[in-house]
């Protein structure tokens, strides 16, 4: 328990962030119902459908139970989340656009399957290249940001009410 109460914070965040991974999800799920995702444009609407369901979810879940804000600006607030979710969603389409087209994982992950003897089409590696530079790499500069903004910026603790804690 006391790991809990030391990590109290990073681990509602946590639970926070994977719930909101699954609204955004869900909510372009529910998109692709009625875009088509083959088509460019379709698919950039369908996650900013998917990005804005997220930061709508997550606000008032990191305000009330990660940061415990007490600011009575609330839209301000809003706004400073938002506009950071902003910059870190730009920086995981750019990360994505670097590491697909310009410097691709291919080399690495045959060489990784390789040594794990697992045998791969192209297609897949194409398809493991996509998921290396999601998950291990954008996710986590991603959420590691995203924190780190709501942290320092967002939800700041202000002087009075850190002298008072």
């Amino acid at each position: 328990m006391k790991i809990f109460e030391k990590y109290r914070e990073i681990i509602i965040y946590l639970i926070v962030g994977v719930l909101t991974t699954i609204v955004s999800w869900g909510a372009c799920f529910v998109a692709k119902l009625f875009l088509d995702p083959t088509q460019e444009l379709q698919n950039f609407i369908i996650n900013t459908i998917g990005w804005v369901a997220g930061v709508v979810f997550a606000y008032p879940l990191n305000r009330k139970w990660v940061f415990k804000s007490n600011n009575d600006k609330i839209v301000k607030e809003f706004m400073g989340f938002a506009s950071s979710r902003l910059s870190t969603w730009i920086l995981d389409i750019l990360i994505m656009w670097f590491f697909v087209n310009i410097c691709p994982l291919n080399n690495l992950i045959i060489k990784v399957c390789n040594w794990l003897n697992i045998s791969l089409a192209t297609a897949d590696i194409d398809s493991v290249n996509y998921w290396v530079v999601k998950i291990c790499i954008s996710a986590v500069l991603v959420t590691i940001l995203n924190y780190v903004f709501s942290k320092l910026l967002i939800f700041k603790k202000s002087k009075k009410a850190s002298d008072t804690e």
